[in-house]
């Protein structure tokens, strides 16, 4: 195999109480990727659509991240790589993880994959920094494996994939506005109190247990966010407002997807997950904001190869 085509999915991380440690894997969002082998060592980015984005290597997310893969073999050709952004930048929903992990499994699969997925985590968080500031894995784990994902340490990088319940959907609200990671870090304190971590700690662990016991109304009672979402609400206009209005309309959660400017809800089964799309459009329109809504599974798979 010379070339491989690939659709890398979007993804919400944190889930509000998992903040860096909780992301799932969205089914209806994606970027497109073609990586093809060159005789040329290194990796070349040839053609970028749907984003202004470099194309140079090194400061490209998926060029470092494929860069990171290629150290780590002894190989004698090269990659060049094909990115066609579906995912706006900035969104919230794992625009630079999508890049970052097409980039890696692309290439482990034209080497006859020498590492496993959990393995391409790291690879993909190398890329991950370029757009961030920092290696973190709560996006590039659920793209990769697919389902939730929760990081329970980095040193040594320890991932755990976690099956979603079968009647679990996201609905996201994308305002059109830019928010880069690194701005909504930026507003973060360095510590908390007692109080909130315990309250943070109880509600992981709810969201965890739920998830494996199927309890839907036990995940919605944990999407509770005592640290991050009052920090960084006040960057989301009309946030809280939305975020009752998934509440009202049956949503067992909602909060902020990633450093933002999404907004995502969680709800149980299809027709609940259309109602509270609807009421979340319904509502965010009054601000003028220009946005886009999705209603997605939950998406077991991660990053797929494209049948041509």
């Amino acid at each position: 195999m010379n070339e491989i085509k690939l659709f890398c999915p979007a993804t919400i991380a944190n889930l509000n109480c998992g903040f860096d440690v909780m992301g799932l894997c969205l089914e209806t969002i994606g970027d497109e990727m073609i990586i093809r082998k060159t005789p040329e060592k290194g990796i070349r980015i040839t053609k970028i659509e749907g984003a202004d984005l470099p194309f140079e290597t090194e400061k490209n997310v998926a060029g470092v991240a494929a860069l990171a893969v290629l150290n780590a073999v002894n190989c004698d050709f090269g990659f060049e790589i094909e990115i066609y952004k579906k995912i706006k930048t900035g969104s919230g929903i794992g625009s630079s993880s999508a890049s970052a992990v097409g980039a890696v499994f692309g290439v482990n699969e034209l080497l006859g994959r020498p590492f496993t997925p959990h393995q391409l985590v790291d690879f993909a968080m190398k890329g991950e920094a370029i757009a961030s500031g920092c290696e973190h894995a709560d996006n590039v784990a659920p793209c990769l494996l697919g389902g939730f994902t929760l990081v329970r340490g980095y040193n040594p990088l320890d991932v755990i994939r976690i099956d979603s319940p079968s009647e679990l959907y996201a609905v996201v609200l994308h305002p059109h506005i830019e928010l880069k990671t690194s701005d909504s870090r930026a507003v973060l304190e360095p510590t908390v109190s007692l109080k909130n971590a315990i309250t943070q700690t109880g509600n992981l662990g709810g969201l965890i247990a739920g998830l494996f016991t199927s309890d839907y109304n036990l995940i919605g009672r944990s999407l509770q966010d005592v640290i991050i979402e009052p920090l960084r609400k006040k960057m989301i206009p009309n946030f809280d407002a939305t975020k009752n209005t998934a509440l009202q309309n049956g949503a067992l959660g909602a909060g902020i997807s990633g450093a933002g400017p999404s907004i995502f809800a969680l709800c149980k089964g299809k027709e609940s997950a259309d109602k509270v799309a609807q009421a979340m459009k319904d509502s965010y329109a009054a601000t003028g904001i220009d946005f886009d809504l999705h209603v997605s599974k939950i998406n077991p798979n991660g990053v797929t190869k494209i049948k041509n």
